[in-house]
């Protein structure tokens, strides 16, 4: 064991990490300040798994008050709450900086589906939809913006494989997700200047409660089946959470979604009438 003048008493793994971190040059995440998200369960809960490994101080946001505490430990300060209110977004900034004083890393993971047909979906509903996610993304990153230029931090937003590719059977879905992936683009570009980075995530089949918290008609019977070739949600938080380490621009897990990827960008009515067919 060894004993850091920064961090204290290192475990062996910790410690080969920081080395690693070092010797790389990566961006590293120890004790930083991260605010999650949807982070009460799925892909949000082991993203505060992991960061809690690498001593992050932890911001959590979500309906549930008591999954985030479970997600999060005793140390993590957690504002339970609807993100699709602007008074709730604004708490968690609120509660960040008050609490820790900087804001290093905002990691936009909150967010659910709507199935159906696009001429027949619920203009209400479509609204919400984008007010989860997509609004309060970019309010968030809007309201803690001053903080992660003073802490030249990171942007984190997750958008999905239907961010790159319109998935026929969630065409409103896959909408706010372009929508998300338009603005992380545009973040970028923004807020390179200032030393902020922006990660864009694209998740593909992940196995979470997805499925059972999307609204509108039921999930078509293939992409119920489809399931057993999804990824876990650890493995997902594992690629996010690898992908800002690495300074990496764009992350799709699993990484087979480049293939699909590609194959949109190159044969785009190949891959729509498979979709139509599918």
């Amino acid at each position: 064991m060894r004993f850091d003048l920064q961090a204290g008493l290192l475990q062996p793994g910790q410690r080969a990490h920081r080395e690693r971190i070092q010797l790389t040059g990566m961006y590293s995440l120890e004790r930083k300040v991260v605010i999650v998200t949807g982070a009460s369960e799925g892909i949000g809960a082991e993203l505060a798994n992991l960061l809690r490994a690498r001593e992050c101080q932890l911001v959590l946001a979500a309906r549930d008050e008591a999954k985030l505490r479970t997600a999060g430990g005793e140390d993590a300060c957690i504002v339970a709450g609807d993100l699709t209110r602007e008074d709730a977004r604004a708490r968690v900034i609120e509660a960040a900086l008050e609490r820790f004083g900087r804001i290093d890393v905002l990691i936009n993971n909150a967010g659910r589906g709507l199935y159906g047909a696009v001429s027949k979906a619920p203009v209400e509903e479509a609204r919400a939809l984008f007010e989860l996610n997509f609004f309060a993304p970019l309010h968030l990153a809007q309201l803690a913006g001053p903080a992660l230029r003073a802490s030249r931090g990171v942007i984190v937003n997750v958008s999905s494989i239907a961010g790159q590719i319109s998935l026929p059977w969630m065409p409103i879905y896959s909408a706010t997700k372009f929508a998300l992936a338009s603005l992380s683009s545009s973040q970028r570009a923004e807020m390179r200047r200032d030393g902020v980075r922006v990660v864009s995530v694209f998740p593909g089949y992940v196995d979470t409660a997805f499925q059972a918290h999307a609204a509108g008609t039921p999930s078509p019977p293939h992409i119920v089946k489809g399931r057993r070739f999804a990824v876990s949600a650890k493995k997902c938080a594992e690629a996010i959470v690898a992908g800002i380490e690495r300074e990496k621009r764009n992350v799709v897990t699993p990484r087979v979604g480049w293939l699909l990827i590609w194959t949109n960008r190159l044969f785009p009515g190949l891959v729509e009438s498979k979709m139509e067919t599918g």
